[in-house]
């Protein structure tokens, strides 16, 4: 045989630029073929075509192979005895046929990362990897003979680091592999619904530890994922078709698709024409829901969800996600965003992912980011198992420090506490969240709209959408039949909250103006969380504590808890509020503080800026009502209570300031007189300017004096005496200002008319779209 031969190395099992990580134990590296690792693994055995060894035989020169992959057998069998990982290092190649008559088998720590590749100098790594290459000279060579047979040319048995106890080596790269008994266990119970975690606790209790399953968590879920992955693209046909039908059937109906679709599909995306049109009035705040990637779902749906003005889910479209990188979601959010007019939410919610936030700040620079708390907590439970085991008290502190702290120092301290406690410091996932705080914890997020009727306890339409209809068993035959029943339901629900609404009047439980004003204007679920904020005003106290001008600063509390107190700073010109509990901010809905200070300060109705579109029964109305129509008798109470406090905060400024000396007292008490003067003579005034306009009603004559009337002012004012004779002239224009009055008149009466035409045609649609509703369903029902 001719033994000329070519070296070159192949780097085989070795990523390039070393960011492959041989001994990272559990770490989860989606730039990793996992195909390589796990579906070819190394065999653990001894033996091979005929050879057969002691189970502590040390490699030795001359030792012999029947072929190259029972050497890598035996010295991989043996580094696991040992404690250490190997890969490939290099090969020769004879130039004769370019056959491998030459391998080397190496530590795993064997050389240095190379630092200086072209793919790390053209960008910056986001999360490097430890160094795990530290030059070590462990290694075998082997070479193949004229015979067929490979021969132990080369063994270096010293190591320059520290070996792996016995119970961690099923953590080394090379001794990690998923065995085929395994993985059918793992595909039954993957098509059962059950998770990583669980199916791993099964495999362990079924081997016997988990060193013996031989292989980690990390490894099972990216089996799962993988799996995942390979059924939707032998099915992803079935999705496409049905997508384009839907857009036959309806042009309005949106889709797209990563790529191109007749070749490889990355992510789909589509919304129907209810979706973006609910979008248009509900879509100031959005969440991504990810759920799939817990493995709640077998299929890679994500939904776009919202809350609509009953306080329930409403979808804004769904994508299927094939790939999971920054560039797929950055296509899925601008798509998802040209689907929606361009119109960007508010506030998004999404899960907490390093790769989805990026994609977020990309597409949504402008916009509120949130990390959803439930998955967060869920999250928590698997991460911190065993202090849940340990510690049953944790769970309970654990959410009273996030969910009712009351301000961002309340929490710090909270957190600094709960982690001392339970000796959690050092927790390198409870160090991580903490450190994205301020995207999750309620405190840090209350200056924001999203939606949520409660600032403690999560929103039911945080729920996801499709709950109790697709789930872990699901597959994409199925997944058609199931969305549209989702769909449909959820439609009956919010049709059935429209008809409670317009049909099942509240009972009103105070004699509050302000009550009976939002039950007009609330949809039913809002109004009953608005009157559950207005009776707790009932047990709450409002004091001035401080007054700053127009600016006056209330502090709020129940009796007896002062130590408990939330500030609310009043603006008496603008007629607005803010409170340090920001639930207004947060929620839409006027909280409890606030109201507490109006009823003080004799403010009997809600001013229009605190009543959001989103949250009345109008809100999906394209008619827009103005206050006179609507509110004519809200706008007088409030016009009047806000030329009431102005007057009385300034006179008090002023009783106040002047009170401190006898001198600047009289000088007041002057001033007030000529101030009295000068009020009633400008009464006069107004009186004789709105008779020379003809707006005056005249009322009686009694004594040579008449009474007149002017927008419920009434003042006595000696009578005018009769006006001389006029000339044509005054005649023809007193005769054009009647004229001109009485068609004002008129204009003002069909107007109020014609709104009332149109409210009771909004109504009419609403009703009309119930009962079409109904007879759909039930025609489903039937057939």
């Amino acid at each position: 045989m001719d033994n000329e031969v070519l070296d070159f190395d192949i780097g085989v099992g070795v990523s390039s630029g070393g960011d492959v990580d041989d001994d990272a134990i559990d770490i989860e590296h989606h730039s990793i073929d996992e195909d390589d690792m796990l579906d070819s693994p190394m065999p653990l055995g001894n033996s091979d075509a005929g050879n057969y060894f002691p189970e502590d035989l040390e490699p030795y020169d001359g030792l012999e192979f029947e072929s190259e992959e029972a050497a890598k057998a035996f010295y991989n069998s043996y580094a696991r005895r040992i404690g250490f990982s190997t890969r490939v290092s290099s090969s020769r190649r004879s130039r004769r046929d370019g056959a491998i008559i030459q391998r080397q088998f190496v530590c795993a720590k064997e050389g240095f990362r190379n630092m200086n590749e072209k793919r790390t100098k053209d960008r910056e790594i986001k999360r490097p990897r430890t160094v795990t290459r530290v030059g070590c000279k462990a290694s075998l060579s082997v070479k193949m003979q004229d015979s067929g047979k490979w021969l132990v040319s080369g063994f270096v048995k010293e190591h320059n680091h520290e070996l792996v106890p016995p119970d961690q080596v099923h953590c080394l790269r090379s001794h990690r592999q998923i065995s085929g008994p395994a993985k059918t266990l793992i595909d039954t119970l993957q098509a059962a619904g059950m998770g990583p975690r669980r199916i791993m606790s099964a495999l362990i209790k079924e081997y016997g530890g988990i060193s013996r399953v031989g292989f980690t968590e990390v490894d099972c879920r990216n089996y799962m994922r993988n799996n995942r992955h390979k059924s939707i693209e032998g099915e992803i046909q079935l999705l496409l078709d049905y997508l384009r039908q839907m857009n036959a059937d309806n042009p309005n109906f949106f889709y797209a698709v990563q790529g191109s679709e007749d070749q490889s599909v990355g992510n789909v995306f589509w919304a129907d024409p209810k979706a973006i049109t609910d979008f248009t009035y509900f879509g100031d705040t959005v969440t991504f829901d990810t759920t799939y990637r817990s493995n709640r779902y077998r299929l890679p749906f994500a939904p776009f969800t919202g809350v609509n003005h009953h306080g329930q889910p409403i979808l804004f479209g769904c994508a299927f996600i094939i790939c999971e990188t920054e560039a797929s979601f950055v296509w899925l959010f601008n798509t998802w965003l040209t689907a929606m007019s361009a119109h960007p939410p508010v506030s998004i919610t999404t899960d907490h992912d390093a790769v989805i936030r990026a994609a977020v700040m990309q597409v949504f620079p402008a916009a509120r980011h949130r990390f959803c708390k439930w998955h967060i907590f869920k999250k928590c439970q698997e991460k911190l198992s065993h202090v849940f085991l340990k510690h049953p008290s944790f769970e309970s502190d654990f959410h009273k420090c996030v969910n009712l702290t009351e301000s961002a120092e309340d929490f710090e301290s909270c957190w600094f506490s709960l982690v001392d406690r339970y000796e959690l410091r050092d927790h390198e996932w409870l160090q991580a969240i903490y450190s994205d705080r301020r995207h999750w914890v309620p405190v840090y997020l209350r200056d924001t709209f999203f939606a949520e009727m409660s600032l403690t306890q999560p929103s039911d339409s945080m729920n996801s959408y499709f709950d109790g209809y697709i789930n872990a068993s699901t597959n994409l035959s199925q997944f058609f039949k199931l969305y549209e029943k989702a769909l449909e339901s959820r439609l009956e629900k919010e049709v059935k909250a429209d008809y409670d609404t317009l049909n099942s009047p509240p009972l009103l439980k105070t004699p509050s103006p302000m009550e009976k004003q939002a039950s007009e204007l609330y949809t039913r679920k809002l109004f009953m969380r608005f009157q559950e904020e207005l009776v707790a005003t009932l047990t709450f106290m409002a004091s001035k504590a401080d007054d700053d001008g127009d600016l006056v600063t209330y502090q709020v509390s129940k009796y007896g808890e002062a130590h408990k107190a939330h500030f609310v700073k009043f603006n008496v010109l603008e007629m607005r509020a803010n409170c340090t509990c920001q639930m207004f901010d947060f929620s839409g809905i006027i909280c409890r503080h606030i109201l507490a200070v109006f009823r003080v300060t004799n403010l009997l109705t809600l001013p229009p800026y605190y009543i959001l579109k989103r949250w009345t029964r109008n809100a999906k109305s394209s008619v827009i009502f103005d206050d006179y129509g609507l509110h004519a008798y809200a706008n007088y109470l409030e016009s009047h209570t806000v030329r009431y406090n102005t007057l009385r905060h300034k006179a008090f400024n002023f009783v106040q300031e002047a009170g401190k000396s006898m001198y600047t007292c009289d000088v007041a008490a002057v001033a007030l007189q000529e101030a009295a003067k000068t009020v009633s003579l400008a009464m006069k005034n107004e009186v004789r300017r709105t008779l020379a306009n003809g707006h005056v009603k005249e009322s009686s004559v009694t004594d040579g004096k008449r009474m007149f009337c002017n927008e419920g002012c009434q003042q006595e004012v000696p009578a005018q005496p009769e006006p001389e004779p006029e000339d044509e002239m005054d005649k023809k224009i007193n005769q054009l200002r009647n004229e001109l009055e009485l068609a004002n008149r008129k204009c003002e009466a069909y107007r109020s008319n014609l709104l009332s035409v149109l409210k009771e045609i909004e109504d009419q649609k609403l009703q009309v779209s119930i009962k079409v509703q109904n007879i759909k369903i039930s025609l489903k029902d039937n057939l």
